[in-house]
């Protein structure tokens, strides 16, 4: 709160803009894919002016189109998730990298060897966050798994620790496990929607399973949840779809 002032005051609708969004696509049966690419999310007048949206004045919250021109659209452009996956005084590559490789795409990395050193909380002068993070898993010991979490972290160093944008351009090309090159939220999410939509929408109901049955989802759940994105992909992606199957 020191470097970062407003955000004290922020947190309250940081929260209650994600809550509005599932909400929304719960009650109104939306497409799960909008967790990745939509277009629309909810602000009030505080949120959008952190977010440089204009046209929202007052308290009162409203939903807002268009806004992936913006930086903004699902999950990956929410403060939520940008400010949770940093540090009290910087960006994370490595925190926002392993949200997604975790929590989105459902896979695991073991854990770090014992005698990793700690990265600074603040970065070092003359460095930038990515390159302190590149410095740090440059090391034989490191690499294996920073390879594979890190990639997606720098994609969204564009964003700032409370999850504004940078009023100056950011370097966010990176190459993805497997080789493919992307830059900035855009090409995240393009993968993440295209390549790797699958890996998303099993994790998701993977998760609500989990949540509708008060226990963890387990191998004999997994002909269920084939199921569930087999006709998930012939209905629109439509939330129902899952539930009605869950029930």
């Amino acid at each position: 709160e020191k470097l970062y002032p407003g955000f004290a005051t922020l947190r309250g609708e940081m929260y209650e803009e994600t809550v509005r969004f599932f909400e929304d696509m719960f009650r109104n049966d939306g497409s799960i894919l909008g967790l990745l690419d939509a277009d629309h999310t909810f602000l009030n007048e505080a949120l959008a002016k952190h977010y440089g949206i204009d046209g929202v004045s007052g308290t009162e919250w409203r939903r807002v189109e268009g806004v992936r021109e913006k930086g903004r659209g699902g999950v990956l452009g929410m403060a939520t998730v940008l400010a949770s996956q940093s540090g009290a005084s910087r960006t994370s590559p490595i925190l926002r990298g392993n949200w997604v490789f975790e929590t989105l795409l459902g896979e695991r990395l073991p854990r770090p060897p014992p005698d990793v050193p700690d990265l600074p909380d603040q970065v070092p002068g003359g460095l930038t966050a990515r390159q302190l993070i590149e410095k740090h898993s440059s090391v034989a010991a490191c690499a294996k798994c920073h390879s594979r979490i890190d990639p997606y972290g720098f994609a969204l160093e564009q964003y700032d620790a409370i999850g504004r944008l940078r009023p100056q351009a950011v370097d966010t090309r990176t190459t993805l496990p497997g080789g493919r090159e992307i830059e900035g939220l855009r090409g995240l999410r393009d993968y993440l929607a295209e390549d790797r939509r699958e890996d998303v929408v099993r994790q998701f109901f993977r998760k609500l399973l989990g949540y509708a049955l008060g226990r963890e989802s387990q191998l004999s759940d997994e002909p269920l949840i084939d199921m569930i994105i087999a006709k998930l992909a012939g209905n629109g992606y439509r939330f129902s779809v899952a539930v009605e199957m869950i029930v």
